[in-house]
This record gives C-alpha cells, structure tokens and sequence, in this order.
C-alpha cells in the first residue's frame, strides 16, 4: 500500500494545483453573479441573462413588475448543466426572451439544498422526473407553477414564450395551479412526519429493510429484476453500509455474498478511475462500465469507509488497494493548503464528457511503445472492442485481478508491480490533457465524511497518515467553519478578489455529517477533544433543528429563510438522510458518555420515521440500521425503544390524549348476574379518537379500547364500540371517533363482587386546520368509577 500511495504523490507533481474555470474564453460583461462565491453561479457571471442569485431582491423585483420567475438549479460538475449553459443561457436571443419577461434566479445547489430539495420536489409531484439543471417557473412568491430540467435552444424559446402567452390569457390558471402545486409539494415532504405514527417499533422492520432491495446477481448493485437490471446505477453507500452490517448478524449470511460482489465488481469497473483512484459519480448502465464522470467527494468519502469497514470483516487485498488509491486521488486532488477537502471535478473537459479520462487503443499503444506492454495492458483492462462512443476505451478490470494475474502466469503481487511503470506513462501524458473543471467550495457536510472516511481508514489498516488527515481536517472545520455561538456555517469558499470565508448557515446534514466524522476520529485516536467537540455540535443541532413536539431533525434550523415548505429528511440517496445519520450519532453518543438524553432523542428519531418503515422500508436504511440497534440494546433495556422518562424535553402539563377526552361512567343497577355500563366520551372540537375497530392495520393498536375489573381484578366484559366515521387517507382509509361517542357493555357479576372499574384507553389526534399539521398525543388510559 505505501507503495501504491507514493504513487500519487508522484501523480500530484504532474497535475496543476487547480483547473481553468470552462467560462474562462470569450468572456462577456459580467453580471450580478460575478461576484459570488460559488464556483457554480461564476461560471455563468457572463452569461447575457440578467441573473440574480437567491435572494429577496429578486422576488420583490417580480412582485414590483408582475413578472415570473425563471429559476435555475445546477452544480459545477453537471455535464448538462453546462450543455444549457452553452446553448441556452450564452444565447443572446433566449437572453433577450428571458430578461424582459421574467426574472431569473441562479441556484447552485450545493450551496443551497434546502432550495433545491423543495423545487425538485415539486417537479416530481407535478409529474416529471427530475435532474439538473432544475428548470421552473415560480410565481413572484416563490410558489412552483411547472418546470423541468434541461431544454435544448430551441425548445426552451417555444417553452418560454407558451409561459408568457398563459400569463397573458390565463394567469389566474397559473396562479391556482402554483397554490395546488405547493400543497402538493408540502404534503410530499412532510406526509410521512407529520405524525408520529402509532405503530410498534419491531424486528419486523428491519427485516422489511433489508428484504426490499432486488440484487443483481451478475453484476452486483441493485435494481429491477424485470428490466434484466438495465438503467443507471448508483453507489448508495448507506444502503450497503445497512446490509453489511446485517451480514454480520446471525442468520444473514447470504447478504455479504451480495456485498462482496457488489464492492468488487465496482471496484473492477469503469465507475473507478483505474490510473488516478476514485469513483466516478454513478454508471450510467448495469455493468458499472460506463460512468457519468463527475468525481464527487462525498461518494468517495463513503466509499472509502465502506471498503475499510467491509475490509475488517473480509480482508480482501481489493479492498485495501481501493482505499488507498481513493485517498491517495484525494490527497493529490481534493485537499486545500488548509487541510480542507474541494468539493468536485467535473465530468467535462472541451465541452466533452469523459475526454480526460478515455482512450483510444491507438493512444495506448503509442504510450507504451513496447509490443508486450501493450498486449499485457489491453489484456488487463480489456481493451478489446470500444466501450466509449464507439471509438474510446474506459478502462475497467474485465475479470477479478487473480484471475487475470493466472492467465498472465503472475502473482497478484507481481502483476501490480508491473502495471506500475505503465500506469505512470499514461498518467503523464492524462496529466497533460485538459482539466475537468475543480470545485474548490469546501462544503462541512461533505467534509465531516471525508473525515469519517479517513478516520475509518486510519483505524482499520492502522495508517497514521490517513488519521493526521482526518484530525487536520476537523481542526480546520471547527476553527474556521464554526460561528462563536457553536454553530456550524455551511460553506468556506472565495467570491473573485477575496479571500475565502465561512459562509451560509449551517444545515442539518453539516451537523450530522460532521458529528459522524468526529466520532469515528473518536474511535480512532480515543482522544477525548474529539468526543467532546461531537456532544458540543449534537448539542447545537438538537437545539437548532429538533422537533421536541414529535422527534427527529428538521433539515433547516428553526430561525433560517422560511420557504413555503420545511421538511425532514430521511431518504438516503446518493446522500444519507440527516435524520439516519444522526439517529446513529446519538446511539454511539450514548455508549460513549451514558447521557440517557442522547438515547432516548435517538430513539424519537427513529420512532418519527416509522410509518416509513412500514411502507416504504428501502428508502432510508439509515433509519432502520438505528433501528436494530435500539432493539438490540431493548433486548437487555426495555425503555430503550420505550422511554419512560425521555431526557430531551420537560413534558408539557395535561400533554397525553387525557387532556382532549371528557369521560363519564354510568352504571345499571346489578340484574339477573349482570351489570350493564355505558360510557360516554367527549372529544374535544378539531381533535378525534381512533375507532374501534378502526379499518387499518397500521393504527390497530392504537384504537380506543375499554378494560373493565371489578375488585380490581380484569374480567370478561360484552362492549359494543359505534362504528366512526371513516377517515380517508393516502395510505388507506380508517375510521375515527369525533364529538359526542357512547360506548356500551355488559358485564357478568354478583352484588357483592366490588367496585366496578372501566378502563378507557384512548389516543387523540389533531386534524390538520388551516395549513397547520396534525398532531398525535401520547396515549392516555382513564380510570373510571
């Protein structure tokens, strides 16, 4: 490995410390974005559109001259995204169309999530796939009306004057479908948290969890059985960080053989840069062959703690080569003088995807000059018919290396040693190519991975150099990218003729993310600092962004800008969900100091996402990894998954469902053996019982039932329960008790038997009224006499 390693420094000396802006020639006047920090919105400071950046000057400009906005969503390294900017946004034609009938708003998504997260949001409600750039057309409140992502030159011109034509004719159209759109929008974010579903947190939703996923026997990966596994895939690293983890459990088993083939066969592809380390952002087809060649430094950060946290349980040589070569790639590449990590290369180089990195079988031959390297080279990395536009090669491990090392009648070892020299001839004259475009932001969240992924390294193969990385980088962060209240800040980045500065409040993933890789430097180095600086910022985001009323995380911090929707995340993506990774940083937290607080928010956390759980399990495997955790602890502690007393909060008075019901018993006199009873329950106006029975299985456990003991003692009762009014619902109809409810039973029973006691356990819920969510109190048993 410390060979391999030195590799790339060699490697380092060859490449330019930071690539030319693609904007760089031909430049135009400059525009509002000139003076931006992000990487992204400078790349169109030049641009003829008269673009504004997020902000409240736009808005109130579209309010001031009746005019829609045109927002933009992107990213650096977006191959489309530069596509429109080329075509569209440098056209002086769709220029003029734009700045005189809308104002246009450029967004760079890496900067601001939260924007992004709730316009693609409202594309994928509104019935269109998403992707970048994000195209939509708001309304001077900032409300969706359509959208979609990119256009080429002329149909965008048709797009945008239909847009005014509509404004013109049908602009109170538009305006109610930019109010049905953010409903919409609104409900898909915050459905599934709304309420704390009252379902029981069980084994059975992990095993939901780590069933849902159809693995692609062949080439690893996950994906549609039906479809023979074709279309993109994506690393998704929380989702094999969840079944590695299952693998080790007794009776899963057979999961690491997916696993394992999975890491390989990635690590064989073309998704990994076989001459500089790294992985590329996804494949674009089942083999891993073929990538969008984007390098990101979140994939690789997670990637390379995936490899050494699977390289602990099965010490596969491929693993540890991968890491190294990853983290040798972001040492040369992606580290600032500071110790921070940039952001991303792009996928472009002369407008061209992939052109820094392919090959054509002529340019290997010529490199190498000797005959025999050259048939061994192509022989290693399958250099036979073009893979690549139909003329490059993208260089990728067409079997395992053992095998290849046999055919060539060498050792594993023997064989690396003589790729090496070869390998470093390309290098030199890849070196020499046009650069991809280097994001040099330094974004917190993505960093606290890539310190993660270092420590994770560090403790694994017991490399000093990659712990020092780790530790230099959260030195950095904290000193730099910390507010004096402890607030973390989102961004440390340079607008032109500056000098960089932390920037742009924090959101929750830089919290989790960075707690994440404090922790693991925690394990690593068991230095005290490193703990103590993870409870300082948990405790920051619980204060920022908890949800004390119902649990989990909200992504934005309760004083941030108010869009017209707030959500909290729990998918895990490309990126994990805020929400799983700090379920899981509260867990260890927990272990590690034995403050119960840390526990029993964590399990609040994972108890929010429940319903989840229940119906769409595969999408967050963050949560359900914390999940298993809490019951395995629960197998020992009960009140792990059941806190009695939960440390986060004070309880507020008359909280539970008690304080919304009104009850009064009424008994019969004792005849013929029996005793009959009513009860009659009043709820209070807005608010509503669960039926019994109630229709759906989900809240089954939660209807409103009646215990009756005489003496003190449970004993038979006949109750008839009305039937409630239905209650309809995205995830199934179910029936509810409102207003005035009689229950009545019958009960066996003799004079002198004792008091007779009903027991009313009930759970009130509040409906949603005026655009505020409902709410489900805790379930409240009231003793009646």
């Amino acid at each position: 490995m410390r060979t391999r390693f030195c590799l790339f420094l060699f490697c380092a000396a060859l490449l330019p410390a930071h690539a030319a802006d693609p904007k760089e020639k031909d430049k135009g006047k400059p525009n509002r974005l000139a003076k931006e920090s992000s990487p992204y919105l400078l790349q169109h400071a030049h641009n003829p559109v008269d673009w504004y950046p997020w902000g409240q000057e736009a808005f109130d400009k579209a309010k001031k001259e009746k005019k829609l906005v045109f927002l933009s969503i992107g990213y650096s390294s977006c191959h489309w995204c530069h596509v429109m900017e080329r075509e569209s946004f440098s056209n002086a034609d769709v220029a003029k169309l734009l700045n005189e009938n809308f104002v246009c708003i450029k967004v760079d998504r890496e900067e601001r999530p939260d924007v992004d997260d709730v316009y693609m949001t409202a594309l994928n409600v509104s019935g269109e796939s998403g992707g970048w750039p994000l195209s939509m057309f708001l309304t001077p409140e900032g409300k969706p009306i359509f959208g979609g992502t990119y256009f080429p030159p002329e149909e965008f011109k048709t797009v945008l004057k239909k847009v005014m034509e509509l404004l013109a004719k049908e602009k109170d159209g538009l305006y109610k479908q930019a109010d049905h759109i953010a409903e919409l929008t609104v409900d898909a974010l915050e459905r599934s948290t709304r309420l704390v579903a009252l379902v029981a947190l069980t084994r059975d939703m992990v095993k939901d969890a780590r069933e849902s996923y159809t693995f692609d026997p062949e080439h690893g990966g996950t994906g549609n059985k039906k479809e023979d596994f074709r279309g993109t895939k994506f690393p998704r690293a929380a989702v094999w960080s969840f079944l590695l983890d299952q693998s080790r459990k007794k009776g899963n088993e057979s999961l690491a053989k997916s696993v394992q083939l999975t890491l390989r066969k990635m690590a064989e592809g073309g998704i990994y840069d076989h001459l500089g380390g790294g992985f590329h952002r996804y494949s674009t087809e089942r083999t891993w062959t073929v990538p969008h060649f984007e390098k990101m430094l979140y994939d690789n950060a997670q990637l390379v703690e995936l490899y050494s946290e699977a390289y602990r349980t099965d010490p596969n040589p491929l693993y540890k080569r991968v890491v190294a070569e990853t983290l040798g790639y972001i040492q040369c590449e992606m580290t600032s003088p500071e110790g921070g990590f940039y952001s991303a290369l792009d996928a472009d180089s002369n407008h061209k995807e992939g052109e820094f990195y392919v090959w054509t079988a002529d340019e290997i031959k010529t490199i190498l000059v000797n005959e025999a390297d050259t048939a061994f080279f192509r022989a290693v990395y399958g250099v036979t018919a073009p893979n690549f536009e139909e003329k490059f090669h993208i260089l990728r491990l067409p079997k395992p290396l053992a095998e290849i090392a046999r055919d060539q009648k060498l050792t594993e070892a023997e064989l690396l040693a003589k790729l090496e020299p070869m390998k470093a001839k390309l290098l030199v004259v890849r070196a020499k190519r046009e650069r991809p475009f280097l994001d040099t932001k330094i974004i917190a969240s993505w960093n606290g991975q890539m310190i993660a992924g270092y420590a994770k390294a560090g403790e694994v193969f017991q490399e000093k150099k990659f712990t020092d990385a780790a530790a230099k980088a959260a030195d950095f962060l904290l000193k730099t990218m910390r507010t004096k209240d402890g607030r973390v800040q989102r961004l440390y980045a340079a607008a032109p003729g500056e000098k960089p500065a932390a920037r742009g409040a924090g959101y929750l993933e830089d919290y989790a993310f960075l707690i994440h890789g404090l922790l693991n430097l925690h394990d690593a180095t068991k230095d005290k600092k490193w703990l103590d600086e993870a409870k300082a910022l948990t405790d920051a985001a619980m204060k920022h962004h908890c949800d004390l009323e119902r649990g989990g995380f909200y992504f934005t911090a309760h004083d941030h800008e108010k869009l017209f929707a707030r959500a909290k995340d729990g998918y895990d993506g490309a990126q994990p969900s805020g929400n799983g990774v700090m379920a899981k940083n509260l867990l260890r937290l927990w272990r590690k100091t034995e403050d119960l607080k840390y526990r029993d928010f964590g399990f609040r956390t994972v108890k929010v996402f429940a319903l989840v759980l229940r119906t769409n399990p595969g999408s967050a495997p963050g949560i359900a990894r914390a999940l298993d955790e809490l019951l395995d602890v629960a197998e020992k502690d009960p009140t792990a998954i059941e806190p009695k007393n939960p440390a986060t909060a004070e309880p507020k008075k008359n909280a539970g469902s008690a304080s919304k019901v009104k009850a009064e018993l009424k008994n019969e006199p004792v005849k013929d053996g029996k005793q009959a009873f009513t009860v009659k329950l009043v709820v209070e106006k807005g608010w509503y019982l669960y039926a019994n029975p109630v229709g759906h299985e989900m809240y089954k456990r939660n209807e409103t039932s009646i215990e009756v003991r005489i003496g003190g003692k449970v004993v038979e009762a006949a109750v008839v329960y009305p039937k409630g009014e239905v209650e309809k619902d995205s995830d199934g109809d179910y029936k509810i008790y409102a207003g005035a409810v009689t229950i009545s039973g019958v009960v066996p029973r003799a004079k002198d038997d004792g008091e007779l006691e009903v027991w009313v356990t009930v759970n009130a819920c509040s409906k949603p009224d005026d655009g505020k969510r409902g709410v489900c109190l805790p379930a409240s048993t009231l003793k009646l006499k």
